[in-house]
Parts: structure tokens; C-alpha cells; sequence
């Protein structure tokens, strides 16, 4: 355990750290009330998502991954990391199918360290063998980090105290999306919809993702369809690649529904005008962080009504404020829902205010240092600003939060 009056000293044991950790791993790294150190592989053993370019004051070690078959995957490192006197707390990414997960968090328990789990823990309540499972392994750290209060209450249900259950919630690079949103006008807005479409009085409905059958991009193109059929015109714009695209494109054919197939697309700035451009994002199948992506931008979210089929970042969805939900496989729940955001004008300043406002106060790196500081220390969970103790440094998690945009 720490002593009285020292820093703790945390590793944050990951597979490897994406592109989009880069801005909170960095917020970490900075923090003056604990001493972070980062473990991981410089890539991710399946291969399919870009690997963080972390900056130099980030205190990194290589913990090398091996893909065992499937999704299964051993890094000897998650483990013997417990026995590293350099650190009394360790926080793991937990995986049902990492061994050295268990065997890290087990071992470091049995060594007296603190031990916390960084992640999404449970999306549906634990049922059969998969959440017999689960169930064992989110009962092995002393504390939870969430991305989501639907977890939180998940874990409760189980038996798990409140005060020990941290929802630290998700994020991406807020303060360069902020920056770019800041460089683009309302005359490139028009540029933009010109160029895609030839016409910028349409409005747009737009969805980053891959272009994949689990994303049910086929309910979208049919809710433009229905909603042209009653007088609201809307064009679409699918930005990414994927199995799907040559059955999108002719079902987008076939109902008459204008659409513009980027393709995949890494360059944040050309990202950041596309969603702007857009009245409205849809994700009618699961949504994760695309929510939040969107509402940077001030851009509202569409997505289905089943928490047990969404990742956490769906909560960040406000009915009527950052977005709507609709009826999970109902063309006409979705045209009812897109309906209302399509009749605002692009980049409305009121739309876009209270999108925005969900991300500065919860979905951004500034709170989620906030919050893991507050969990290392031993803090009680605080998940709502109005609730919380005194600061942790000389400023505010508001002032923290307004740092960041």
C-alpha cells in the first residue's frame, strides 16, 4: 500500500494503447497527485486498430502480446508486473480471455497492491457460462473504473459498493477536435455539402463507421426513403469502408435516397467538416464512441433504445437535447426520430451548445483524470460535479474541464 504522504505509484497494464487513449494517457501522464506508468505492446496483437503516438513525457514500457488463437491473448508482463516493487497500484484492462489478466490482478491482490479495473465491465446483466465468467472476473480488483453508470448499477445489482464503483466515462482528443471545430465556418460547411452532393439546402444525415451488417446501415437508407415519402427530403453520408458498401449502394439506388460514400477517412480535419456538415449522426445499430466523436463536433446522435445492445458511450444520447433513440429494427421509429433534427438548420448554435455541453462536462479527458486521480487516492465514487469533495489541486473539475476545450 502507499505510505502516508507519497504519491501513489500506478501502472496502467493495457494490450496496447490506441490512437484514441493518446489524449487521456497524456492527461495522466501530467498529473501531480499520482506517478503513471504505461504498459503495454506498441500494437495491437488482432491488427486492426492504429496504435497511440504518445508523447515524451509519458512514461511507457514495452509489455509485448501473443495472439494464442482467436481473441485469446497471453502477455506474460500483465502478470509479473504484480511483483514489481516499483508500483502499489496496478489498474488492468480487463478481458475474460486474458489469462495474465486474472493471473496479474490475482497475484498483485496477494502482494498487497491495490488493484483496479479499467473498463466497460458489464453491458447486460451476467447470464450463463459467458456471465458466470464475467462475474468472476469483475470480482477480482478492489475498485472499478466505468465508462458508464448503466454498468455501475449493473455491479450493484451484483452486490458491489457504490462508493467503490468510479465512472470515469470515455473520451476522445477533445482539445484538438475543439481546435479544428474552431476553423471551420459556416461558408465551408456550404463548400462541403456542395461538393458532396451539389446541393447545400438538403439537409444530411451522417454515420462514420464501417460499413458492416451489425450496423444496420440498411434501416437507415429505408428511414431516408420513409421520410422522403412524407416530404422531408435528406441526403446521406456514409463515411467508411467495409463488406457492406456494394449492397448499401444499390439499396440507396433502388429507394432514390441521394448518398455519398467517403470511404474511410483517418484525416481528423476533413472528419471534423463531414460530421459538421451534417443535421444529425444515425448509428442504427450498436454506437460507441462515435457518439462522442459527433457531439464534439455539435452534431446530435441517433441510435436504437436497447442498453443491452449499446456500448456505454450511448449515454451520453440526451432525448431532445444531444440526440434521440428509436425503437431497435423500426424503419419508422427511426424516420420519427431523425425527423426533428433534420427540420434545424445545420450547425444550429443552440444544437450544437448542448451537444457540446455533455462532452466538456463528463466525456472528456480532463474529468477522466479527474476521476482516476480521485480513484488511486483512495477517494469515494463521485459521478456527478454537484456531489464531489473539495478539488484535488488548487482548481476545479469545471476549470479542468474548460482546460480542456
Amino acid at each position: 500500500m502507499t505510505a502516508v504522504g507519497t504519491r501513489p505509484r500506478v501502472a496502467v497494464v493495457y494490450h496496447f494503447f490506441p490512437h484514441y487513449r493518446r489524449a487521456v494517457v497524456e492527461a495522466l501522464a501530467g498529473s501531480t497527485v499520482a506517478e503513471f506508468t504505461f504498459i503495454g505492446d506498441d500494437h495491437e496483437y488482432l491488427g486492426s486498430v492504429e496504435p497511440a503516438a504518445l508523447g515524451p513525457d509519458v512514461r511507457f514500457e514495452l509489455a509485448p502480446t501473443h495472439r494464442l488463437g482467436g481473441t485469446f491473448m497471453w502477455q506474460w508482463k500483465a502478470f509479473t508486473i504484480a511483483f514489481d516493487r516499483r508500483f502499489d497500484t496496478l489498474i488492468f484492462h480487463p478481458v475474460p480471455h486474458w489469462p495474465c489478466t486474472w493471473m496479474g490482478a490475482i497475484a498483485a491482490r496477494l502482494m498487497g497492491k491495490r488493484v483496479l479495473f479499467w473498463g466497460q465491465a458489464l453491458l447486460a446483466p451476467p447470464r450463463g457460462l459467458n456471465g458466470f465468467v464475467r462475474r468472476a472476473l469483475n470480482a477480482l480488483p478492489h475498485e472499478h473504473l466505468l465508462y458508464g453508470r448503466r454498468a455501475k448499477a449493473l455491479l450493484m445489482q451484483l452486490g458491489w459498493d457504490a462508493s467503490k464503483l468510479h465512472v470515469i466515462h470515455n473520451s476522445l482528443d477533445f482539445v484538438r477536435q475543439s481546435a479544428l471545430r474552431g476553423t471551420i465556418d459556416h461558408d465551408r460547411l456550404v463548400k462541403v455539402r456542395e461538393e458532396l452532393f451539389g446541393d447545400a439546402t438538403v439537409p444530411v444525415v451522417a454515420c462514420p463507421s464501417r460499413l458492416i451488417a451489425m450496423r444496420r446501415l440498411d434501416l437507415l437508407i429505408d428511414a431516408l426513403a420513409r421520410l422522403a415519402a412524407r416530404g422531408r427530403r435528406a441526403h446521406v453520408l456514409l463515411i467508411g469502408d467495409g463488406p457492406e458498401r456494394a449492397r448499401l449502394e444499390a439499396r440507396a439506388s433502388e429507394l432514390g435516397v441521394r448518398a455519398h460514400f467517403e470511404g474511410a477517412c483517418y484525416d481528423e480535419a476533413r472528419l471534423a467538416e463531414l460530421i459538421m456538415a451534417s443535421n444529425v449522426v444515425a448509428s442504427p445499430g450498436r454506437v460507441g464512441l462515435t457518439v462522442i466523436h459527433a457531439l464534439t463536433y455539435g452534431v446530435p446522435v441517433v441510435s436504437h433504445s436497447d442498453p443491452s445492445d449499446q456500448a456505454p458511450e450511448w449515454e451520453a444520447i440526451v432525448p431532445g437535447v444531444s440526440g434521440g433513440y428509436f425503437e431497435p429494427g423500426s424503419v419508422e421509429a427511426l424516420a420519427d426520430a431523425l425527423d426533428p433534427w433534420l427540420a434545424r438548420p445545420m450547425a444550429d448554435p443552440a444544437t450544437a451548445s448542448a451537444c457540446r455541453s455533455v462532452v466538456e462536462r463528463f466525456w472528456n479527458p480532463g474529468y477522466q483524470r479527474w476521476a482516476i486521480e480521485r480513484a488511486v487516492l483512495g477517494r469515494p465514487a463521485d459521478d456527478l460535479f454537484d456531489r464531489r469533495e473539495e478539488p484535488i489541486r488548487d482548481d476545479s473539475p469545471e476549470e479542468r474541464g474548460s482546460r480542456q476545450g
